[in-house]
């Protein structure tokens, strides 16, 4: 079969599938990377400690700090990212995974003013 033909059966049967499915085929293994809690959302963190509440904006703009972090950790280079549904929009959004243990993290809540106040309770969180 030449190439021309797989790739248009390939793509006839990418767009069959669901949509949820399609992403989740897109973000591969990073996907059940994050469902196992061996990567975490910037959302992920801010659930476990209790701070679920604070606004959209508070928390894209954490995320943002948090990838700055890391970036400055890891001279230029970004996180990888998943494709995830907004928790409040439905949306089909990029966002950034990280180890649960990353450095970035806790430097994000602490240079972004809105979390700074939750560094401490993610400490707390972390060890136990």
């Amino acid at each position: 079969m030449n190439v021309v033909r797989q790739l248009r059966r390939i793509h006839a049967a990418a767009c069959t599938v669901a949509e949820a499915l399609a992403y989740r085929v897109l973000s591969g293994i990073v996907a059940a990377l994050v469902d196992a809690g061996q990567l975490i959302r910037t959302g992920d963190l801010l659930n476990r400690i209790g701070s679920s509440d604070l606004p959209d904006g508070q928390q894209s703009w954490y995320g943002r700090h948090v990838a700055k972090a890391y970036r400055a950790a890891h001279v230029g280079g970004d996180s990888v990212r998943i494709w995830t549904q907004h928790r409040t929009t439905g949306r089909w959004i990029h966002v950034y995974v990280y180890a649960p243990t990353d450095p970035a993290l806790l430097a994000g809540l602490r240079s972004y003013k809105a979390t700074r106040h939750l560094a401490d309770r993610a400490l707390y969180t972390e060890a136990a």
